[in-house]
């Protein structure tokens, strides 16, 4: 995919799921999670690598999810990642989780950029903003 919509497919397993057989509501969270770092990665940013030759890291600072239906044991999810807004330190990104093209979850997540160690806020460095597409004009 293109960095304007990235998508990343995640197989359900038994320690996703709850006592009802679906997968815990926030583990969702942690799928978005997974498809943020591979989207990083698809642009030529590891985090490991920013944090330790960049001098930066991301943090969650701010989350929403909306859940529709569920999902289950060995389904395999599309987890996609659209940036929605960005400035010189946050970025906002919207993803959803689809199973065969029927949206499961949605969520929005904002990220900033830190200092490692520290935690101050900082820019995100250049080479990064070069490599991260235009702002998604929809959902």
């Amino acid at each position: 995919m293109s960095g304007a919509h990235f998508e990343f497919p995640v197989r359900v397993y038994w320690e996703d799921t709850d006592a009802g057989g679906v997968v815990f509501y926030a583990n969702y969270l942690k799928f978005f999670e997974r498809a943020r770092t591979e989207w990083l990665r698809s642009l030529g940013h590891e985090q490991q690598r920013l944090k330790e030759e960049g001098g930066a890291m991301f943090v969650v600072t701010d989350t929403r999810t909306r859940h529709l239906k569920p999902a289950r044991l060995d389904d395999l999810l599309h987890i996609d990642v659209v940036l929605a807004e960005r400035s010189r330190a946050t970025l906002t990104l919207r993803q959803h989780a689809r199973r065969a093209g029927e949206l499961l979850a949605e969520g929005e997540v904002r990220i900033a950029c830190v200092e490692p160690g520290t935690f101050r806020p900082r820019r995100i460095p250049i080479p990064l903003l070069d490599a991260m597409p235009d702002i998604a004009t929809h959902p």
